[in-house]
């Protein structure tokens, strides 16, 4: 195996194009009378929440306790949406459009989980474009491929595909010696750690439910990917290992889709996993799900053409990556998606039309940076909540949270609205430069069943999400869409609660009189099975 030597100075243009870089958390002191919970949320960029913290009057509301509630359809005036009546009076009736708006969605979103096999496919050292694959091609770095796969994350906020240092162990790479001598950075809240360039191999993914309640993992038939693509890998030594991520160079190719009224569950090394149904399709499949509303996005920076390493001589005269695969353009690098158009509502003060909204399918949470929440009147010194973030490096800093009264996403056919939004305030690296308006994490999808179209890139079709909203299911309290035993125990769990109830689950509250008791029984009684 090669000696490898640290080498993050090689091009140190490159550590600032590779990720989405969180610039800043700010530092509070613990603030008195407030409650706090342990969470762990994904972020994006390696970083996690390990906390949140309120006053006992205000609990956020959370994925483990928000009731499910079927999106409203009705009727808004763009551009004046949340204003005065007055205003709204003499809109032009032109103006006027439906939306589906979703009430108080929790601060944590789901998180993708995939499957995720590694092969030695690679083109010959002078070819540095990653190529698109519908089946698995090349030869598994392990013996027992069915057992040796990795669950991570689809995530398109992270500009190259990541893997830990224990999952690259599992995966056979480190032992089939394809780490190349290079470096490349990654950023986070707290600080930064290095991580190997791997050689060119093949990368193939597919949902989790592909997985059997064995662990097994045989049949790979309808895995895709890519080949020929270099990936960064954990170095270990580290407090916190790398987290498994396939980013935007993946998902630019593919349509994904993602079935939230099928909540998947699968165990792994005794981790528990539970993600929507999601399905990864090539761009043709006719069996791709369609859905009325289009949310326009855009890939940028704008003019991407392909997925390609860096490469480097070595000492043999040979090509070898020194950066990972990422998406690259005409003049810059590291394309990751944007909504087009995002308006956002506090009070009198408005955001409208902001178009630095990042799409992060790996982030549970959604972010505003300091631009947006100087135009709402944000004020970090009086938050709402504060939430304790985990950087790569494992140091923890804070960071404040707020309510926001509206986020309005422009689509064609309905809109999609929600109202008392949280968020987090976050300064996010922009890969066009300078810091992000905002990410839009999971937390705003879960009512929502939706494809992710990467659009092909160069020359293709502009990405987009297709989505429809999710009837709810009455008396279906774990939220997996199905109303039997494990709404019986999640209700005997929190029998008598009330908000102030350390047992509290407010998707108990059937009845929605703010305590459980008999009468929540009798309408999930009502509904069985269903």
């Amino acid at each position: 195996m090669k000696k490898r030597k640290e080498q993050s100075g090689l091009h140190p243009w490159i550590a600032a194009l590779l990720t989405i870089v969180i610039a800043q958390a700010a530092v509070f002191a613990e603030r008195p009378g407030w409650q706090k919970e342990q969470a762990d949320w994904q972020t994006g960029n390696g970083s996690r929440i390990k906390s949140i913290s309120y006053p006992p009057e205000k609990h956020p509301p959370m994925a483990k306790s928000r009731r499910p509630k079927k999106p409203e359809k009705e009727l808004i005036f763009p551009q004046a949406t949340r204003r005065a009546s007055a205003q709204l009076k003499s809109t032009a009736d032109s103006e006027v459009v439906f939306t589906n708006t979703i009430d108080s969605p929790a601060v944590d979103g789901f998180t993708p989980w995939i499957a995720i096999s590694v092969t030695n496919a690679r083109a010959d050292s002078e070819t540095f474009d990653a190529n698109v694959e519908n089946s698995i091609v090349g030869s598994y770095l392990t013996s027992h491929p069915e057992s040796d796969y990795i669950i991570g994350i689809f995530d398109t906020g992270a500009s190259a595909h990541v893997m830990g240092y224990e999952a690259g162990h599992l995966a056979g790479i480190f032992a089939a010696d394809l780490l190349t001598s290079n470096t490349s950075t990654i950023s986070g809240v707290t600080g930064e750690v290095d991580a190997w360039v791997s050689q060119p191999l093949g990368i193939f993914i597919e949902g989790i439910a592909a997985i059997e309640p064995n662990e097994k993992l045989w049949n790979r038939s309808k895995m895709v990917g890519q080949s020929n693509v270099a990936i960064m890998v954990g170095q270990g030594g580290s407090p916190v290992d790398l987290p498994t991520a396939v980013g935007s160079p993946m998902s630019v190719y593919f349509t994904a889709a993602f079935n939230n009224d099928i909540i998947v569950r699968r165990t792994r090394a005794g981790s528990d996993y539970n993600t929507p149904d999601i399905r990864i399709y090539q761009q043709d499949d006719p069996c791709i799900p369609t859905y009325a509303n289009m949310i326009p996005l855009e890939l940028r920076p704008l003019g991407a053409t392909s997925v390609q390493y860096i490469p480097g001589l070595t000492g043999d005269f040979d090509f070898e990556p020194t950066s990972p695969s990422i998406i690259v353009t005409s003049t810059s690098y590291q394309s990751v998606f944007f909504v087009a158009s995002v308006d956002l509502y506090k009070g009198i003060h408005s955001a409208i039309d902001k178009t630095r909204f990042m799409l992060d399918t790996g982030a549970q949470v959604s972010v505003v940076g300091s631009r947006v929440a100087s135009r709402l009147g944000l004020n970090p010194a009086h938050p709402d909540f504060e939430v304790e973030i985990q950087g790569v490096t494992g140091d923890i800093s804070t960071a404040p949270g707020f309510y926001i009264d509206a986020v309005d996403i422009p689509a064609l056919g309905d809109w999609l609205s929600f109202t008392n939004i949280p968020v987090v305030l976050l300064d996010v690296s922009s890969p066009e430069g300078g810091t992000l308006d905002g990410i839009i994490g999971m937390n705003l999808f879960t009512d929502l069943n939706f494809t992710l179209r990467g659009g092909g890139m160069f020359l293709q079709d502009d990405p987009a999400i297709y989505y429809e909203t999710i009837s709810q299911v009455t008396g279906d309290i774990t939220g997996d869409g199905v109303v039997d035993w494990l709404d019986v125990a999640a209700l005997a769990d929190a029998w008598l609660a009330t908000p102030a109830s350390p047992n509290w689950n407010d998707r108990a509250d059937l009845v929605g009189d703010g305590i459980i008791n008999f009468l929540d029984f009798a309408v999930l009684t009502q509904n069985w099975p269903q």
